[in-house]
Formats: structure tokens, sequence, C-alpha cells
């Protein structure tokens, strides 16, 4: 079979390849970056110039998919930014910024994070605020918490934005002040914006530095095995430098992006239509510019999540809170008609209740006209109300999850002081989403996480269990779900979710050889075992991405 000579061949492992015609197998054929054949025909494929790899025996699946993160941004962090975990208290933290602005120029911007969302009161204190300036030594700081939504500014910072006591606050945000009407630097979603904007004006990131950050976000992506996932908020710039890097042939992975049609938290130009005309242009062989981006509320520790029964009294917030959305239902109905008929799906940022059953009410419409094709994601949608679980699979919407949200830490802990003790333990249904017949896609939303984990996330899904031990107990932990549950939603779910099922996902013959090769095989050993499961090598189309 001399037309079926492949060009790379994996014997002697225990391959997983998740495709129900193929099953697990001890050798795959790669021919042109495409899975050729696998078993008995895989071996019957070797030529003379075939590379063979012998797996010694080791496990090997597809590879990983990560349905919503922002890898451009956790590029920048690793290479140009502080960044430091969000579990460090406020002494730890300003110790730590003091440290890193040692090492910069006298005028140099002091930004990254990320102080913990549960921090947010014992920085709204004028005290804090000149210790904050005390540790940046003059230079302007710009500090995003966990969440990645809200900023802390210091008073370098707020001179350059213009930010006074008699600044108006911006529609979408906050500019949280002291008793005597003072910013303390704490800006709440759109508050931080003003600075994000000025930051961008005196210091222009050009598509080439870009690149490289996106770059650096796909090499570490590649050591957690991950080899396609969705950008969760891209910019204009950002799909110029992956068309870019696709150009150069340095795109080893595919790409997914969610063209950002409001925001709120970045700063970013342009937004909606006039990102959208330029979708096609950005688009390349490894990128799809095939998603918006909705922002429909905030996040809960800031009372910007939509909920529909309040958040807790006496916790800083207007008596009967319950957060409003960006969005009416007219706006978001005509977003989402209007991107529908264009067959552009979208991603739909909702932490609240409220607003993830403004979603499922608009997309019943939207399917209602006869739009069966585009794709919708609920991404986070921690709360669920309980009559709107079975209307994630009658509508097709998929559910988008993250992993500090289905065990405990930071975020969990934070919104447990906002919201009543019953609501603030119910997060992520995924058991019952399940059951009730939905998609689940995993998204690790890094670096709002700390990492790109699947497996801490795999872990998470099964025991509802902090991974790194440091957070106690369990979080609702009825809502588990099984091991191959777990690794589903990370491969096949999320290839579906993002429309990548034609070309990833599986090993089945003619997709992408796009696969993993672990430090153990899951499924053989202890589930509290399976968090310390690592990447050996990562393969993208045929090649090694990654090597341990």
């Amino acid at each position: 079979m001399p037309e079926l000579r492949a060009d790379l061949l994996l014997v002697n492992g225990v391959i997983d390849t998740l495709d129900p015609g193929s099953g697990t197998t001890g050798a795959l054929a790669v021919k042109d970056g495409k899975v050729l054949a696998t078993g008995s025909e895989a071996e019957l494929a070797r030529g003379a110039d075939t590379a063979v790899v012998d797996l010694h025996g080791a496990y090997v699946m597809p590879g990983l998919l990560d349905v919503h993160n922002h890898h451009m941004l956790a590029g920048q962090m690793d290479l140009f930014e502080l960044d430091v975990p969000p579990t460090l208290g406020l002494d730890e933290f300003l110790t730590a910024v003091a440290d890193y602005a040692a090492g910069l120029e006298p005028d140099a911007w002091i930004v990254g994070g990320s102080w913990g969302s549960g921090l947010m009161a014992a920085l709204n204190t004028a005290e804090a605020l000149a210790r904050l300036d005390a540790a940046t030594g003059g230079r302007p700081a710009l500090l995003k918490d966990d969440s990645k939504h809200n900023r802390w500014a210091n008073t370098r910072a707020m001179e350059l934005a213009g930010i006074d006591a008699a600044t108006a606050e911006p529609d979408g945000g906050q500019i949280l002040k002291d008793d005597d009407g003072r910013p303390t630097g704490v800006l709440i979603e759109a508050g931080g914006v003003l600075v994000e904007k000025t930051l961008a004006a005196l210091q222009p990131v050009d598509t080439a530095d870009l690149a490289r950050a996106a770059a650096r976000g796909m090499e570490i992506l590649h050591s957690y095995g991950v080899t396609g996932f969705q950008d969760a908020a891209a910019s204009l710039q950002l799909m110029r430098a992956l068309k870019t890097l696709d150009d150069d042939g340095a795109l080893r992975a595919w790409v997914v992006t969610s063209m950002q049609a409001n925001d709120f938290i970045f700063g970013t130009t342009p937004l909606g239509e006039d990102i959208i005309a330029h979708r096609e242009e950005t688009r390349s062989p490894h990128h799809r510019p095939d998603f918006i981006k909705i922002f429909l509320d905030g996040v809960p520790p800031a009372g910007t999540g939509a909920f529909i029964e309040p958040y807790l009294d006496g916790v800083g917030f207007p008596e009967c809170h319950c957060g409003t959305t960006t969005m009416d239902p007219a706006e978001l109905e005509r977003w989402l008609l209007g991107t529908a008929e264009r067959g552009i799906s979208a991603k739909i940022h909702c932490t609240g209740d409220a607003s993830v059953r403004l979603v499922l009410d608009t997309v019943a419409k939207v399917r209602a006209a006869g739009f069966t094709a585009p794709k919708y994601h609920i991404a986070h949608g921690q709360f669920v109300h309980p009559d709107d679980i079975p209307r994630f699979a009658q509508l097709d919407v998929t559910a988008d999850i993250s992993p500090s949200l289905w065990f405990p830490g930071v975020i969990s802990e934070a919104i447990a002081t906002v919201l009543p003790a019953e609501r603030a333990q119910h997060m992520q249904p995924n058991r019952a989403l399940l059951d009730a017949g939905a998609r689940i896609a995993g998204g690790s939303d890094w670096p709002v996480s700390v990492s790109p984990n699947a497996w801490e996330g795999i872990y998470g899904l099964v025991t509802r269990a902090d991974p790194t031990g440091e957070f106690p107990g369990t979080l609702w932990p009825e809502q588990a779900i099984t091991l191959e549950e777990a690794i589903a939603v990370y491969t096949t779910a999320s290839a579906e979710a993002m429309g990548l099922d034609d070309v990833t996902g599986s090993l089945a013959p003619g997709k992408s050889a796009d696969f993993v090769v672990l430090s153990d095989n899951p499924h053989a050993i202890d589930i509290d075992q399976v968090r310390h499961i690592t990447a050996r090598q990562t393969w993208f189309a045929g090649q090694r991405v990654y090597e341990a």
C-alpha cells in the first residue's frame, strides 16, 4: 500500500482515540499531519521513511481542548507583568508589588496581579492606597483582581487618568471612595477602563508584541497538553496577531476567537460591528473567528452579577440588590439575531441566574426564527435556576464551565460573603446539566484561574474538591460527574462546542494528529492521583510541540 505509507507511526502504547470506531488501540499512523489509520492497519502503513515512536506502554489521548481562556493576556502576564497568586494576603501582595517595582525604571508602569476579590474591602481605604503608593515608589500601577474584572490603581495612575473626587462614574462601573469622598483606587468593572485606556495611549502594544504574547500563551498551553482552544474575549489586534502567526507557520494550535461585542473591563477598541467587519481578513487555516463575545453581567463579589433573587443585605450593596444585565432583552435579541443571520455564534458571560435565563429566553427566539446552526455558550453560568437546567439541551446551548467555580477556592469564598449561604453553596450544577442532556465544555478561564491545567479541572469535576488541597471541603458534591464524563468535557464536548469537531477532539482517521502523551493512564490510577497527571509530550498536526 505505497499510497498509505505513514510519515509517523506510534507503537507499543495505550492509545485512547475517543473515537467510537477505533476505541483504544496500540498503534496510530499519521500522514500529512492527519490520522491515517489505527491498530493493525496503522502497522501496515509503516514504510522505509516512516518515523517510528515507541511509546513503551505510555498512555496517549487526543490533545486537550480549552473552550474558554485568555491566552494572550496570560502570555503578557508571563512575559511583561507582575504575576502572583490571588491567595496572598494584603501584606504579602504589597510586598510582592514592592519587590517587582524595585526592578523597574522610575517612570515604568506596574501592571498585573492578581489580588483576591475577597480583599476588596481591605483595599478600599485611604490607608491601603497610601501603602500601595509607597510600595510602587511613585510609579503608576494598575493591578487586576482574580476575576480580571476589577482593578486597583495607585494615586499616580489615577492622576494620569484624570480620576479624582469629582470624576463621574462611567456606565457599567464604579470608582470606590473613602468616607471623605476621595477615590481609594478600587475600580469596579468599567471604572478600571478609565485607566486601561490611559495605559494603552501611553504604552501602545504593537502586533509583534501581541504575537509574542500569544505565542508564549500557546507554549504554556502546550506544556499542559492543550492543542486547541477558544480565546474568550478577542480584540482585533489579537486576531491580526494570530493571522500573522499562522501566515508564518507559527500558529500550532486550533484557535477559535470570540470577537468582543461589548467591553467594560479591558478597554478594547474597536468593538462590535467594527471588529466583525474585519473578521474574514483575519481567518486562516488554524484561526477561526466564528464567535462574538457578550458580557451580559459582571461578577458576584462586586455585586455586578445579575440574579433573580437579591444579594445579602448589609454587605455594601443597596437594599434588595439583584444586579443588572448590561443589555436589555431587546438589545440582546438584536445582537443574537443579527449575528445568527451571518452564521456567527456567541459566547455570553453570565454569572448570575438572571443573566443565564435572559440568554436562554433569547436563544429560544433565535431557534424559533429558524437559526439552528449558530452555537451558543453560556460562559461560567455558575448559578442556574432549576427550571432553566433542561433548557440548555432543549435549545442546544453549551454550558462553558471553569474550574475555579466547581471546587472550593478564592472566588467561591468571595461569593459566599455576598450571597445567602444556601445559594452560595449551590454553584455549577454539572451533574444536573449532564443528566438533562446538556453539553458541558471545559474552559480554564486562564489566567483568571492560576493555570490551564485540565487535569486539576477534571479532578475537581469528579471530586468537587480543591486539587491544590489549599481550600478544604467540597462544593456541592452531589453535582460530581464521572471521570469519563470529565475527560469528554475537555475533548469531544469542547470540540463540538467550538465547531472544531471536524478536525480535532478525537483521533479518528482524517482528523488532525493532535495528541498528548501522559505521565499516567487516568483510568488506571486512583482519582486522587489524577490531579498530578502531566504531559510528557504534546503533538499538533503530527509535529511535536512540547516535550517535558
